[in-house]
C-alpha cells in the first residue's frame, strides 16, 4: 500500500481530495492514453530539463510516471524520484518501473509543497503540467528552490491561457454548451502558472533566476479511436454534465461525440493544445 510521506497542506486539501479520489482514479485507469497525450511535447521538455548520466532528479506532480521513467533513463547514473498526492497513480508508477526493470527510480506519495526534501539534494527538479495545482505556489517553489543544489535547474511544462486551448473549449462548447469561463488569476488549477509574467514573478518570489518561457503549439490525442476518447473525456470531464436533464445530458453526451468524430486522424482522435516550457535556476553561491 502507498503511504503519504507527509501531511498535506491545508491550502491543497481540495486537490489532495480529487487527485487521491475519483480524478486520480480516472488517471490511473486511463494511463497509456494520458501518458501519451503530450509526447509531442516531450523532446523540448526533455531538452529544457538537460538531464545529465550522474543526475538527482526530482518530478512534481508525476502521475503514473512517464516523465519520472524519462529523467530516470537519462540520469541512469543518477536517481529520479516522483512525488504526486494521488494514491492510485503512485501504485501504477511503481508497477510500469518494475516491469521496465528501471532500478533507478522511486515514487512517493507527498505533498510537494511542504514535504521536507533535504536542501541541496537535487540537480534538476521538474514537473510536466503537474505544478499548476498548489495551492499557495509562492510557498511549494520556495520549497523546491531549496531542494535544489546552488546551480541546479527547474524545468516545467505548462498551459498557456484558455482561449489558445482548443481542446478546453471545444469540450466545453460540447458538454456545457458554452466556453469555460476565464479562471480567476493565479487560482490552483491548469492555468495558474499560464501567464508569462504570473510565472516569472512567482518564481522570483520563490528565489529563482535565469528564468525563461518558451511557446509551443502541437496537437494532442485523447485516445487512437472516437470510443476510446469519449470514455476518456466523460470520465475527466463528466462534472460539466452536472445538473442537466436527462435528454439534455443525452444531447451534449451526443455533441461530443460529434466533435471527437470531427477531429479523428490516423493519429488518433487530435486536438489544438498550447504549453509553455519553463526553465529557472538555483542561484549559485558566490
Amino acid at each position: 500500500m502507498t503511504t503519504i510521506e507527509t501531511p498535506v497542506d491545508e491550502s491543497n486539501a481540495d486537490q489532495a481530495r480529487a487527485w487521491d479520489g475519483g480524478e486520480g482514479a480516472c488517471w490511473a485507469v486511463h494511463h497509456e492514453i494520458l501518458e501519451s497525450c503530450l509526447a509531442r511535447y516531450d523532446p523540448a521538455f526533455m531538452a529544457a530539463a538537460d538531464i545529465s548520466s550522474s543526475d538527482r532528479v526530482l518530478d512534481i506532480g508525476c502521475g503514473t510516471g512517464v516523465s519520472t521513467r524519462g529523467a530516470a533513463r537519462a540520469a541512469s547514473a543518477g536517481h529520479a524520484l516522483g512525488v504526486d498526492l494521488s494514491s492510485r497513480m503512485i501504485d501504477v508508477a511503481r508497477s510500469i518501473a518494475d516491469d521496465e526493470g528501471l532500478r533507478n527510480v522511486s515514487f512517493a506519495r507527498a505533498d510537494a509543497q511542504v514535504h521536507p526534501f533535504a536542501t541541496d539534494a537535487y540537480d534538476v527538479v521538474i514537473s510536466r503540467t503537474g505544478a499548476m495545482f498548489f495551492g499557495d505556489p509562492t510557498k511549494a517553489f520556495t520549497n523546491l528552490r531549496r531542494s535544489l543544489r546552488p546551480g541546479g535547474r527547474l524545468a516545467l511544462l505548462t498551459w498557456q491561457p484558455p482561449d489558445r486551448q482548443e481542446w478546453i473549449n471545444a469540450f466545453s462548447l460540447a458538454l456545457a454548451g458554452r466556453t469555460p469561463p476565464a479562471p480567476a488569476p493565479g487560482a490552483a488549477g491548469p492555468f495558474a502558472l499560464s501567464d508569462p509574467d504570473h510565472v516569472r514573478a512567482l518564481l522570483e518570489q520563490a528565489g529563482f533566476t535565469e528564468i525563461g518561457l518558451a511557446g509551443f503549439a502541437e496537437t494532442t490525442s485523447y485516445g487512437r479511436t472516437v470510443r476510446e476518447a469519449h470514455a476518456l473525456v466523460v470520465g475527466l470531464l463528466g462534472w460539466m454534465l452536472e445538473g442537466h436533464e436527462p435528454g439534455r445530458r443525452d444531447a451534449a453526451v451526443e455533441a461530443l461525440r460529434t466533435t471527437l468524430a470531427a477531429h479523428q486522424t490516423d493519429d488518433g482522435v487530435r486536438f489544438g493544445f498550447a504549453a509553455w516550457v519553463v526553465t529557472a535556476r538555483r542561484p549559485r553561491q558566490r
